[in-house]
C-alpha cells in the first residue's frame, strides 16, 4: 500500500546549531561569568570549551566583562581549536 504524505518538511541535520535568542545569550554569558569568574578567582585560571566562533566570541566577552568588574586583567587565548583559556595576567601556573 502506498501512501501520499502531506505537509511533510525536511528536518535540519542534527548538528545544526540553533542561535540563541537575546534573553537566552544574556542569561548564557551570566553563567559563564559567574561560574568562571568564581574559578579563576580560586585557582588563577580556567580552560572551557569554545568549538565554534560564537562561543570564542562569547569567553571573550566574558574575560573582558570579568577585567571590567575586577580592575584586573583577564587574558585569553585559544589552547587549540577546541579550548579557551582565561587566566589572570602575570598567573603563571
Amino acid at each position: 500500500m502506498i501512501r501520499d504524505l502531506y505537509n511533510v518538511q525536511i528536518r535540519p541535520a542534527e548538528d545544526v546549531v540553533t542561535p540563541l535568542t537575546d534573553e537566552e545569550e544574556l542569561r548564557y554569558r551570566n553563567l559563564l561569568f559567574g561560574e568562571l569568574g568564581h574559578q579563576i578567582s580560586e585557582q588563577g585560571w580556567v580552560r572551557y570549551p569554545a568549538h565554534t566562533p560564537e562561543d570564542r566570541r562569547r569567553l571573550i566577552a566574558v574575560a573582558r566583562r570579568l577585567t571590567a568588574h575586577w580592575g584586573q586583567e583577564v587574558c585569553f587565548e585559544a589552547e587549540d581549536t577546541t579550548r579557551f583559556r582565561l587566566y589572570l595576567r602575570g598567573f603563571t601556573g
